[in-house]
């Protein structure tokens, strides 16, 4: 009787050991936990070559890929409706500051009127903004959801990938990144 409940409790055990491995494997594979290192195919390839029109009634060019040659360029995908874009904006706007790096920011699924509102609001930390009404240039940047961040090296090819917001926490990984980037 005493063996059965032994056996019965060890089997009973084997679906809790299955899953705890589970979840480590996962855990450890995704970067130790933080979305925000989650791996990407592109770092490495050359930036995607699509143009996007500029944000209408603003005086910003669009995105133009002839433009990250020889420069190191940061690329974030925001929209006025995100509000983890909004937290990071500030962040941003520290970046800018940087006259070694140029933003350039992709505004995805938006209307102009919200996207001027918020950049009003806000500030505008970028040098040109792409309009992004399709979601396409998204998937082809393999854009999990916004906001996201990329850093374009001399070269042309993504050199990082940031997934979420830039906060206080994560600022220094990011400008680690741009300083990798830059040669320093």
């Amino acid at each position: 009787m005493n063996r059965q409940r032994g056996l019965r409790g060890l089997v009973a055990a084997i679906p809790i050991v299955v899953f705890a491995a589970l979840v480590a494997l996962l855990y450890f594979r995704l970067g130790g936990g933080d979305p925000s290192t989650l791996p990407s195919a592109l770092i490495g390839k050359p930036a995607p070559t699509l143009m996007l029109p500029p944000l209408e009634n603003s005086a910003l060019p669009g995105l133009d890929p002839k433009d990250f040659a020889g420069r190191v360029t940061l690329i974030n995908v925001w929209g006025s409706w995100c509000g983890p874009c909004r937290d990071e904006h500030r962040f941003l706007a520290r970046l800018a500051a940087d006259p070694r790096l140029r933003l350039i920011g992709i505004n995805y699924k938006d209307t102009p009127e919200n996207a001027r509102r918020f950049l009003a609001r806000y500030g505008n930390p970028f040098a040109a903004i792409g309009v992004d009404d399709s979601g396409r240039t998204a998937i082809e940047w393999g854009v999990y959801g916004v906001p996201e961040t990329f850093i374009v090296g001399r070269d042309g090819k993504i050199a990082y990938k940031h997934v979420g917001p830039i906060t206080e926490q994560t600022l220094p990984a990011v400008q680690a990144a741009i300083e990798r980037a830059l040669g320093g």
